[in-house]
């Protein structure tokens, strides 16, 4: 009796251990990986001058492995634009010397689907520049920014997620002159879209 025991309890412990096994495989939980994409050139309007080329930038992170219909929501999704000491120069003549306001950056994804799809209410915070030189425009997401939630297909592949080739933001230009802000709506151009890296795996 004491081998049969010994002997049933092997089997047993040899048929849990092969179900854990069966339930867990493919489980493993996925690596986070930040997308990145840019820098980008796009025309950009501005007030009181014409249309001048901005580099954009911008990143998330996310999975790098999405289930099959699964869905992911990317976090910490942030950005830059770059405007030109040219175009630095050509706001200050215009009189203007910061701004403030709100980004709208519509994602694209060729595979599965995006719901909405643009990220937007990500946040330019009040910046008063220095003369002279480059300015760099930090984009952020905040708890009051819409981030879009990706849906795998049903087949495995990959999936690139690119920036649209039309980008938008609610803008404030500060005049020093007499402290106000000035609204505006900048639209940002591109002839093709960019493209972010690395691409994503659907398992």
């Amino acid at each position: 009796m004491p081998r049969l025991s010994k002997l049933s309890t092997g089997v047993v412990t040899g048929v849990a251990a092969g179900a854990i096994a069966v339930l867990t495989a493919g489980t493993a939980s996925a690596a986070t990986a930040t997308y990145q994409a840019g820098p980008a050139n796009y025309s950009c309007t501005f007030p009181a001058i014409p249309p001048q080329t901005v580099a954009v930038t911008a990143q998330f992170d996310g999975p790098d492995t999405i289930p099959v219909n699964g869905t992911t929501t990317p976090t910490n999704v942030s950005g830059t634009a770059t405007i030109t000491a040219l175009v630095h120069a050509l706001l200050t003549a215009a009189g203007y010397d910061g701004i403030r306001g709100t980004a709208d950056v519509p994602i694209t994804v060729d595979n599965g689907s995006l719901s909405p799809s643009d990220a937007s209410g990500l946040q330019i915070p009040e910046q008063i520049y220095p003369a002279g030189g480059a300015i760099t425009v930090n984009i952020a997401q905040t708890s009051t920014s819409s981030i879009p939630t990706y849906t795998a297909p049903s087949s495995p592949g990959t999936v690139t997620f690119g920036l649209d080739t039309t980008l938008s933001a609610q803008l404030e230009f500060h005049k020093p002159s007499d402290d106000s802000w000035t609204p505006w709506t900048m639209t940002c151009t591109a002839p093709s879209g960019t493209s972010f890296s690395p691409s994503g795996t659907i398992s």
